[in-house]
C-alpha cells in the first residue's frame, strides 16, 4: 500500500513543482520588464526599427513586429493614437507608451550615401603668368 500511496503523489507534487516554476518566471519577466529603461527622447513610429521600438516601455518583440507591419500595410502613421489598431494595444497600453512616442515625417532612406563634392586642388601649381611667361616664343 506504501508504494500505491507514493505514485497518487507523483502527479500533484510534479504539478506543485510546475506551477512554482512558472511563478518564478512570471516574477522574473515583471522585474526585468521593470528594468527596461525607457528612451531618452521620443521613437518616430513613421522612421523607428524593431530594437528602437523595443526601448519602449510596453513595447516587446512581437509588438514591434505588429507595428512595422501595419505601418508598412497601410502607411505612415498620422497620430500616436492609430496605434490603437495594432492588436494588443488597448488605450490603457498605449496612454503608459504615449510619452516615449512621436510621430513625425518619414525620411525616405537612401541606398546610396551622397557624398560632398569639393574642388580638390591639383598638387602641382603652374607658375602665375607674367608678361614673360606670356609671350610667344621666338
Amino acid at each position: 500500500m506504501h508504494y500505491k500511496a507514493a505514485m497518487f503523489r507523483r502527479p500533484f507534487v510534479f504539478s506543485r513543482s510546475i506551477l512554482l516554476l512558472l511563478s518564478v518566471w512570471l516574477v522574473f519577466a515583471v522585474a526585468v520588464e521593470a528594468r527596461k529603461k525607457p528612451p531618452v527622447r521620443p521613437i518616430n513610429l513613421n522612421t523607428a526599427s524593431a530594437a528602437e521600438l523595443e526601448q519602449v516601455p510596453g513595447i516587446g518583440p512581437s509588438t514591434a513586429e505588429k507595428i512595422l507591419q501595419m505601418s508598412k500595410s497601410y502607411g505612415a502613421f498620422k497620430s500616436v493614437d492609430d496605434l490603437v489598431a495594432v492588436r494588443g494595444i488597448g488605450k490603457k497600453r498605449l496612454d503608459k507608451m504615449r510619452k516615449y512616442l512621436t510621430v513625425g515625417k518619414t525620411v525616405p532612406k537612401s541606398t546610396t550615401p551622397q557624398k560632398a563634392v569639393t574642388a580638390k586642388s591639383s598638387s602641382v601649381s603652374k607658375p602665375p603668368a607674367t608678361a614673360e611667361n606670356s609671350s610667344p616664343r621666338k
